[in-house]
């Protein structure tokens, strides 16, 4: 057994087994996928009310145009990241991704305090951030199957998946109360910086799988390329009914959302940049934890006494009830 879980206290041992199932061999790379996830996460909702608190210096027009953008420049990049994909290691593609997503934030960072006029910086910024949501999970679980088997990955990712929640609470709670400290902008150096520290904290992963993997009888394979056909995503989309339905649900959510958030975006207007980015920090800290509260007490009793569908049908059925709310009650 390695020296990280022997050398533990048993009662120790005990606690963690029962709370995430792990393994002897499996703590050390565990603890790093848990604190990698977390550190993304947190990196990411810093970055986010700092870009929707720039949206109300815009017009409904310039900010959708800004959308339109975004698309067109996600759909050529999902289209180029499967080529590169494909055809690069795993283990070096990983980190070069959030190196260039750390650097490009610095450089944004550098940018506004280089010049006065920061209005198109604003606007990249608010289209860059939405672009690294595109990929800083998607990376990140790519990685996590690569390292894991399908048997690790039953026990273990339920584990990795509380350390991203913990981190969607941790993020939005540092422009929330320390954003009157650092300033608005400051806060993109932090970003940048989570991201940078997550790299070593992905060779450390590397390294203690190679170090882990001849004690534990898993299935584990060698980091490789993916392989296949670039659009093949595309073409599995559109021929299954399941993931149309799927798409669909998230366009119309998708939809919904944007309703609201230039509604949002517009009842702001009258409040400065710091202010702003404290009152979108304040809802994705409330949001993200009642999401917490809601997986942990609410949705597996929903979903197996009504099953799935009714379940996800609420989401859509609650939207409209507040909405309601919000016309009978501006002031809410």
């Amino acid at each position: 057994m390695p020296s990280s879980v022997r050398d533990m206290p048993k009662s120790y041992q005990t606690i963690i087994n029962k709370l995430i199932r792990v393994e002897p061999g499996e703590l050390r790379s565990a603890a790093l996928s848990f604190l990698f996830v977390f550190m993304l996460m947190t990196a990411y909702y810093v970055l986010r009310p700092v870009r929707d608190a720039m949206s109300s210096d815009w017009t409904d027009a310039e900010l959708s145009w800004l959308w339109t953008l975004n698309f067109f420049i996600s759909a050529g990049a999902v289209v180029l990241y499967g080529f590169v994909v494909s055809r690069i290691d795993l283990k070096r593609l990983v980190p070069a991704v959030y190196i260039f997503f750390a650097g490009s934030f610095l450089l944004f960072y550098l940018g506004t305090r280089w010049l006065d006029d920061t209005g198109l910086i604003d606007k990249t910024f608010y289209v860059w951030v939405s672009f690294f949501a595109l990929f800083h999970v998607s990376v990140f679980w790519s990685f996590m199957s690569d390292i894991y088997s399908r048997s690790q990955a039953k026990r273990l990712f339920g584990f990795f998946g509380a350390g991203a929640s913990i981190g969607a609470v941790a993020g939005p709670s540092i422009p929330v109360f320390l954003g009157d400290i650092v300033g608005v902008y400051n806060l993109l150096f932090i970003a940048a910086l989570i991201l940078l520290l997550i790299v070593p904290i992905i060779f450390l992963l590397d390294r203690s799988r190679n170090a882990e993997q001849p004690n534990t009888a898993v299935d584990t394979v060698p980091f490789k390329s993916i392989g296949g056909d670039f659009l093949g995503g595309f073409v599995d989309f559109l021929s299954h009914r399941f993931l149309l339905g799927i798409g669909l649900f998230i366009l119309l959510y998708t939809m919904m959302s944007s309703f609201v958030y230039f509604e949002l975006k517009n009842a702001m207007v009258e409040y400065d940049r710091a202010t702003r980015s404290q009152y979108w920090g304040m809802m994705d800290l409330i949001v993200n934890s009642l999401a917490i509260f809601t997986a942990l007490f609410a949705t597996s009793r929903l979903a197996t006494r009504f099953g799935l569908a009714v379940t996800l049908a609420l989401v859509p059925v609650m939207m409209i009830f507040g909405w309601i709310a919000v016309a009978i009650a501006p002031g809410l």
